[in-house]
C-alpha cells in the first residue's frame, strides 16, 4: 500500500509503530496457533501411541478417530489462521484510515492557521499604515507651521498692543460712565 508520507513527524512515527504493533501481534497469534496446534498433535501422538499399545478392536476404532480429530484441528488451525489474517487486514484498513482522517485535519489546521497569520498580517498592515501616516502628518505639520509662525508672529505684536490698550479702556470706560450718569 503506497501512501504520502506525512509532514508531521509524529504522525508517521505513530503510523509506523502502529503497523509494526499490528505485525508483531500478527506473528504473535500466529506462532501461539501454531504451538496450540503442535501440543494438540503431540497430545493425539501420546494417545495413539497408548492406543496402539492396547491393541486389538480399539485401535482401529481410535484410529479412525484420531484422524477425525486431526482433520478437525486441520480445519480449525486453518479457519484460526483466516480469521487471523481477516482481523489484520482489517486493522489495517482502520489504520490507513486513521491516517487520512489525520491527513485531512492535518492540511485543515493548516489551511486554518494560514488564514489566521494572513488575517493577522492584514490586521497588522491596517495597524501600521495609520501610524506611517501619522508619522508624515506631523512631519506636513511642522513644515507648514513654520512659515504659519513668521505671519503669526507679526499678528499677535498688534494684539498684544491691543491687551495693553484693553486695561486702560476699561479703567477709563467705567470713569466715563460716572460722568455719562451724573
Amino acid at each position: 500500500m503506497a501512501s504520502k508520507k506525512s509532514k508531521n513527524p509524529e504522525l508517521t512515527q505513530a503510523a509506523d509503530s502502529l503497523a509494526e504493533a499490528a505485525h508483531h501481534v500478527g506473528k504473535a497469534v500466529s506462532q501461539k496457533v501454531d504451538q496450540i496446534g503442535a501440543a494438540a498433535t503431540a497430545e493425539l501422538n501420546k494417545v495413539k501411541s497408548a492406543a496402539k499399545a492396547k491393541g486389538g478392536q480399539a485401535q482401529g476404532k481410535l484410529e479412525t478417530l484420531l484422524k477425525r480429530a486431526e482433520t478437525k484441528l486441520k480445519k480449525a488451525t486453518g479457519e484460526a489462521q483466516k480469521s487471523l489474517n481477516k482481523a489484520v487486514r482489517q486493522a489495517d484498513k482502520k489504520m490507513t484510515q486513521a491516517k487520512k482522517a489525520a491527513k485531512v485535519k492535518l492540511t485543515e489546521l493548516q489551511k486554518a492557521a494560514k488564514a489566521a497569520a494572513k488575517a493577522a498580517a492584514k490586521k497588522a498592515a491596517k495597524k501600521a499604515a495609520p501610524k506611517k501616516a501619522a508619522a508624515k502628518k506631523p512631519a506636513a505639520k511642522k513644515a507648514a507651521a513654520k512659515p504659519a509662525k513668521k505671519g503669526t508672529a507679526k499678528k499677535a505684536a498688534p494684539k498684544k498692543a491691543a491687551r495693553k490698550t484693553a486695561p486702560k479702556k476699561a479703567a477709563a470706560a467705567p470713569a466715563a460712565t460716572p460722568s455719562t450718569s451724573a
